[in-house]
């Protein structure tokens, strides 16, 4: 019984044709216009398909990066933070948009991977949250969160133009470098 319901104009099914591709072609398909062009087409189709599974692609080395950099870049606005201006007035920016800088001036910090980063708008001003995974050879670096701390700081200042009332720098997780990342 035809399962693809795809009927020759010579009234034979191409799952027919298909069932018979190793098989030696009949009296009707060898003088058939049309099952010979659909025995030649499926015979192609079943070359490629062989080649491309039988490809051995590696993803990306970057493949991660781009995956954590399209999240991160994710267009939903949310709350906005408050900028003073040397006009009367004021700018707002989204929070996310402030995260966003923020975590790129931690993952200068050699050794520090960014994770979250929240901005919120307290009583005494802008608190930041930033979540980060350091490096097994600088887990017990105070060296190293001083210096993130330095540098959000830094790029909240001149890059955003706010001072944080509040930065809290989390340690959530531990990495081992693979062999070709720069060492200390």
């Amino acid at each position: 019984m035809a399962m693809t319901g795809y009927e020759l104009p010579c009234e034979r099914d191409v799952e027919q044709v298909w069932e018979r591709l190793d098989a030696v072609a009949d009296e009707h398909e060898l003088s058939c216009p049309h099952c010979g062009a659909a025995r030649e087409s499926l015979l192609a189709l079943r070359e490629a398909t062989t080649e491309l599974a039988a490809e051995e692609d590696a993803p990306s080395p970057d493949l991660f990066g781009r995956i954590m950099s399209a999240v991160r870049a994710e267009v939903r606005r949310g709350s906005t933070v408050r900028l003073p201006t040397p006009e009367p007035g004021f700018v707002e920016v989204s929070e996310q948009a402030v995260a966003a800088v923020l975590r790129y001036a931690a993952d200068t910090v050699d050794g520090v991977r960014a994770r979250r980063c929240r901005v919120r708008t307290g009583p005494d001003g802008v608190e930041v949250e930033l979540t980060l995974a350091v490096s097994l050879r600088t887990v017990a670096g105070g060296a190293t969160l001083a210096k993130v701390r330095e540098r959000v700081t830094a790029a909240a200042t001149a890059r955003v133009g706010l001072t944080p009332a509040k930065l809290d720098l989390l340690v959530e997780d531990i990495f081992e470098e693979d062999a070709g990342e720069p060492g200390p």
